[in-house]
């Protein structure tokens, strides 16, 4: 099968003159194409898969298999299931760099991606989020290669900084797996944000940063333990015991269908500090207390504003 294109970032990122945009799947906020509309597009998408008439970027990212193959089984989770309610995409700008920090929750990182599908499919300018992703996502097998075809990278400044510079939307979760990890008794309350790499690196590149917050990814798998020793011989940061898994096999996987809110939040805009503000320790320190603070707020007046856990 021939090889699909390998275009540089910058090119990917403004599109090809000489090709259609990528339109996502129905459940976004494009019109709803008719029956056949979608054999013939269908039909087209698996004509250029076969001949190699897709490109991707040196990140490994395809756009096209994002929107139209790796994000159809999550959008009805979207829609349907969690009924995620967006506000303040006004937050987020059309065009070029910016880093969008959330908290990070859930068990299994569902949050990202339904971030992911907030920003491509409801943003006025259907924005692709590139997310800065742990070692472990990318050493695991198919689940790396998967996550590079869907714009992730490894979460270190050097992509992160390339990325912005060349106006990619960058999404990254500081909390890690302390955060998606922790137990249901600490929900909504945010673990460390580490060193604050993510604030230099947006620093460096002169581009605002959203404080991002999410509602609702506490509640889809309630940890209530942590099989530690099972955890270490599988090679997990955890192994979560819930209310209804492993006692119901696979059935415990379904997801609760909490009532999900992403908020982004005002920008903060780093091009009013001086440049070279990535290399003051102090002023690093303290703009990541103010991200971290401000999300904090943001959860806490979500929390108040939702009818319930569910509804």
């Amino acid at each position: 099968m021939p090889d699909a294109r390998i275009i540089p970032i910058d090119v990917a990122a403004q599109g090809d003159d000489d090709e259609a945009p990528f339109e996502p799947l129905p459940g976004s906020d494009y019109e709803r194409p008719s029956w056949d509309d979608r054999v013939a597009g269908a039909l087209e998408f698996l004509r250029r898969r076969l001949t190699g008439d897709y490109v991707v970027d040196e990140f490994g990212f395809d756009p096209e298999l994002q929107d139209r193959v790796l994000m159809a089984p999550l959008r009805p989770l979207y829609e349907k299931w969690f009924r995620v309610e967006t506000r303040g995409l006004e937050n987020v700008p059309d065009t070029g760099g910016a880093l969008v920090v959330a908290n990070h929750s859930g068990t299994v990182a569902l949050d990202s991606v339904m971030t992911q599908i907030a920003l491509l499919d409801h943003h006025p300018a259907h924005r692709h989020l590139r997310m800065l992703g742990a070692d472990l996502v990318f050493r695991t097998p198919f689940v790396g290669e998967f996550a590079r075809k869907s714009g992730s990278t490894l979460a270190c400044a050097p992509d992160a900084e390339r990325l912005m510079t060349k106006g990619e939307l960058v999404g990254v979760w500081p909390e890690g797996f302390k955060g998606v990890g922790k137990p249901f008794s600490e929900r909504y309350k945010l673990q460390r944000f580490g060193r604050g790499g993510f604030v230099a690196a947006a620093l460096k590149a002169r581009v605002p940063i959203i404080p991002t917050a999410i509602v609702g990814a506490e509640e889809i798998y309630p940890m209530l333990g942590d099989a530690r020793v099972l955890a270490r011989l599988l090679g997990l940061p955890y192994f979560p015991l819930t209310p209804t898994f492993p006692w119901l096999g696979p059935l415990g996987m379904v997801p609760l269908p909490s009532k999900w809110i992403i908020m982004f939040g005002e920008p903060i805009h780093t091009d009013e500090f001086p440049e070279g503000s990535e290399e003051d320790p102090m002023l690093v320190f303290n703009l990541t207390d103010q991200v971290r603070e401000t999300i904090q707020q943001q959860l806490y007046r979500l929390l108040v504003q939702r009818r319930s856990v569910f509804f």
